[in-house]
């Protein structure tokens, strides 16, 4: 692993190619070498199924990815075919907002056999170029806004397709602790990884740990050297090259990108993994196993990082080190929002007995982990729906609602009972009941409050809203099991927390 030492300066990737056409807690796993060797080339066979055409082309890339952890990968651009093509048309969101070409799914769909047919010609002679991306400004949480960049269609569709054959090698290569943006890892499978290391292992202090504008720094030249290191052929090179300095728009004006890969972009979430596969995830594994006097545990979420320790001194010496070896690769610990907080199972006798009060709590993923007691008196960790997240979501409804108000009322039912439902389908989770009865109730009263604004009258009884919510909206219920028995039956005894 590469880390920089004794440089500098920003890294050069000898021949950078240009954009023009011409031209588990954590999963116990070892930690990843360096890359060496030959590619793999693999004719892709044809067969009456897209379906089945897709992955199978890419079995052999897998399985040889898994077996030799130092092989360079020299032919992988042939794996692009038109049929891969197509499924990762077919994948992207229908109702997307265009790019700067303002090109939407429909458009395409009229003629997209001999589009792709088109597209593919382009990226296998070189003559694809990228478009920069259209920037928009999105509300956080907190108030802020989040800068996304919105990709021309056929960058999507060419970005998911390399992304595709990308992740067949590293998925390979990816650490256990690590869950954002992987095919079959969800963000609940990091709660329920941070939740099983906490109450399983000896976790006294927790470090909540927050990388500033991570999408917005990362190095270019940094990041090409890390691909480099499993990835050979120049082409795919060439092709995330001519993204990341496709730059962006931004209130009709091209501004070039140095730095960053924008946020919405189909390819950003795997190169933000190769980056912090590199930057954080080998070198924590290295740490805990070296440098660790107790147990520590990992839990990584694309930049949201957690990190459970049993000793104050492993906390804080590796806080000190994370933050030396983020400014090595143009990285920096947000000095308000990175936080290392008491917390576990003795955190509240520990500090009753230095008369700190209560233990601090910390969010992740949307939820605020409370140390709680349960009816037996024991350590019950509790979730809680983040205020901040609640609330947001509360105004958007509250507006929605207002806008469709004079919709009619069968109408407004079903649209409110998807947002209701699609908050329980992520918030519904075991010790978390109170909040989704409180957003369920706010949701019906902010419903009423639109209800009246329908008529000059301006009175809706609440027996009626009762009856309307009833028959609309479902009601705040776990739906999620307790996170360490989904963590069991996920990882069936073979990833012991760590």
């Amino acid at each position: 692993m590469m880390d920089g030492r004794g440089k500098s300066d920003r890294p050069v990737v000898p021949g950078k190619p240009s954009n023009n056409a011409g031209s588990a807690a954590a999963e116990g796993v070892e930690g990843r070498g360096l890359a060496k060797g030959n590619g793999v080339q693999q004719t892709t066979r044809r067969t009456q199924s897209r379906i089945e055409r897709v992955p199978s082309a890419l079995d052999r890339v897998r399985e040889v990815a898994r077996q030799d952890k130092r092989m360079k990968f020299t032919g992988l651009l042939h794996h692009v075919t038109p049929e891969l093509l197509h499924a990762a048309f077919s994948s992207l969101r229908r109702g997307a907002a265009p790019g700067v070409d303002g090109e939407t799914w429909e458009h395409y769909a009229v003629e997209v056999e001999e589009r792709l047919r088109d597209l593919h010609e382009r990226v296998q002679r070189g003559a694809y170029r990228a478009k920069p991306s259209r920037r928009v400004l999105i509300p956080k949480p907190d108030g802020r806004k989040r800068a996304l960049g919105i990709a021309a269609l056929e960058d999507k569709i060419v970005q998911r397709a390399v992304a595709e054959v990308l992740n067949a090698i590293y998925e390979k290569d990816f650490l256990g602790f690590s869950y954002g943006f992987r095919p079959g890892r969800s963000p609940h499978h990091a709660l329920d990884a941070l939740a099983t290391g906490i109450l399983r292992k000896k976790v006294n202090w927790v470090l909540d740990a927050d990388i500033r504008g991570f999408f917005d720094t990362i190095d270019h030249g940094w990041l090409l050297r890390f691909v480099a290191h499993r990835i050979a052929d120049q082409r795919i090179l060439r092709l995330i090259q001519k993204w990341l300095s496709a730059g962006v728009v931004d209130e009709g004006r091209r501004l070039e990108t140095e730095w960053g890969t924008p946020q919405g972009a189909t390819i950003s979430p795997l190169l933000a993994n190769v980056y912090l596969h590199h930057v954080f995830d080998l070198w924590a594994d290295e740490w805990r196993r070296r440098h660790a006097r107790g147990d520590v545990v990992l839990v990584r979420f694309a930049d949201d990082i957690v990190v459970g320790f049993q000793h104050r001194s492993d906390a804080e010496r590796f806080r000190e080190a994370l933050g030396e070896r983020f400014a090595k690769f143009h990285l920096e610990l947000h000095p308000e929002k990175t936080r290392l907080v008491e917390f576990g199972r003795f955190a509240a006798e520990h500090r009753q007995e230095r008369s700190l009060g209560k233990p601090e709590t910390f969010d992740f993923l949307g939820f605020t982990h409370i140390c709680g007691k349960s009816r037996a008196g024991g350590f019950l960790l509790q979730r809680k729906t983040m205020r901040t997240r609640m609330r947001a979501k509360l105004r958007s409804v509250k507006a929605e609602l207002m806008r469709r108000r004079h919709l009619p009322i069968p109408k407004q039912g079903a649209w409110l009972a998807s947002v209701v439902r699609g908050h329980l389908a992520y918030y519904a989770v075991p010790t978390n009941v109170f909040a989704l009865v409180a957003f369920r109730r706010e949701a019906v009263r902010h419903w009423r409050q639109a209800l009246r604004r329908r008529s000059q009258r301006g009175f809706v009884r609440w027996d009626r809203m009762s009856r309307l919510e009833k028959r609309w909206l479902p009601p705040a219920r776990i739906q999620h099991p307790w996170p360490e028995q989904r963590f069991d039956v996920r990882t069936q005894g073979r990833s012991p927390v760590r």
